[in-house]
C-alpha cells in the first residue's frame, strides 16, 4: 500500500437536490448522474447526495452542515421566478448576509427580455446573497451563483448543465479516480469470501460488486476504483485470477477512467 506521504489528494463534494416535486415523484431528478460524472472528471469525489424539500429551515440547516463537511457543495433547484423558489433567500440566511438584486444579473435579464417584460417575478432571478459571484448561464441568461464553497444551480437539466460546463474548469480537484471492471458468470455468493480477502489486501482500491440479469443470462460485474494506476492494475490481475480459480471466465471492461 502507498505510504502516507504519497497518499492521494482527496477533494470531496456534496450535492443537494432541492424540490418538493422531486420528493413527491412528480419530477424525476436528471441532474445527479451528470454532476457525479463531471465532478469525477475534475478529480472531485462526490461523497454524498441528498434530496430535500422547499423548506426554509431544512435548506438553511442542511447547507450550513454540508458546507463545513465537504470541499464543494452543489445545489440544484429553487432559483426560478415563482413564490416557491426560495433557495437564494435560504443561502443568504445560511451565510448571514442580505439578499440583493445583483446589478449585473439585472442587466443580463434586461437584455434577455423585451423592454417592459422584466416584471417583479422575473426580477427574483437576479436576487443573490450579498457578496456572491455570478455563474454565467449560456442558455437563458438567468445566472446561478457561488457563495463560499456553495455553487447554486437551477433545476432545469439543460440550463444546469450549461452553467456547470462553464464553471467546472474553475474547480480544483485532487487525484483523479481511475476504474477497471471485470465481469463473469458467477454468483456473488460464490465470490464473496475471496473478494473480501482481496479487498483487505488492497484497502486503497475500492471494489464494488454489481449483479446483472439480462436476456436469460446472469452474472456479476466487479468494478475497481483507485488513484494509483499500478495498484489498480495489480488488484485487477489478482481479481481475474480469483475468478478463474472459481471456475469463471473473467471479461475485463474496455474503458478506464
Amino acid at each position: 500500500m502507498p505510504s502516507s506521504d504519497t497518499a492521494p489528494k482527496i477533494v470531496t463534494a456534496c450535492v443537494l437536490i432541492i424540490g418538493n416535486e422531486i420528493l413527491s415523484g412528480r419530477t424525476q431528478d436528471a441532474n445527479l448522474a451528470f454532476l457525479a460524472q463531471g465532478l469525477n472528471e475534475a478529480g472531485i469525489r462526490l461523497r454524498e447526495a441528498r434530496v430535500i424539500p422547499d423548506d426554509h429551515d431544512v435548506i438553511v440547516s442542511t447547507v450550513n452542515e454540508v458546507r463545513h463537511g465537504f470541499d464543494y457543495v452543489f445545489t440544484t433547484g429553487g432559483i426560478g421566478p415563482t413564490h416557491d423558489d426560495i433557495t437564494a433567500q435560504c443561502m443568504a440566511d445560511a451565510f448571514g448576509v442580505a439578499l440583493i438584486v445583483h446589478p449585473e444579473a439585472r442587466r443580463l435579464l434586461e437584455s434577455h427580455y423585451p423592454p417592459g417584460h422584466l416584471n417583479e417575478a422575473r426580477l427574483r432571478m437576479a436576487m443573490v446573497p450579498e457578496g456572491a459571484a455570478l455563474l454565467p448561464n449560456p442558455i437563458s441568461r438567468a445566472p446561478g451563483f457561488q457563495i463560499g464553497n456553495v455553487y447554486v444551480l437551477p433545476g432545469v437539466p439543460s440550463i444546469m448543465q450549461g452553467i456547470f460546463e462553464q464553471l467546472k474548469y474553475r474547480l480544483i480537484g485532487g487525484d483523479k479516480v481511475l476504474s477497471r471492471s471485470v465481469s463473469c458468470q458467477l454468483a456473488e455468493g460464490t465470490l464473496a469470501e475471496d473478494l473480501g480477502e482481496l479487498q483487505e489486501r488492497y484497502p486503497d482500491v475500492e471494489i464494488g460488486s454489481y449483479p446483472y440479469f439480462r436476456r436469460g443470462d446472469f452474472g456479476v460485474t466487479l468494478v475497481l476504483r483507485g488513484t494509483d494506476r499500478e495498484r489498480l492494475a495489480a488488484a485487477t490481475d489478482e481479481l481475474k485470477e480469483l475468478v478463474r480459480n472459481l471456475g469463471g471466465d473473467p471479461q475485463e471492461g474496455l474503458s478506464e477512467g
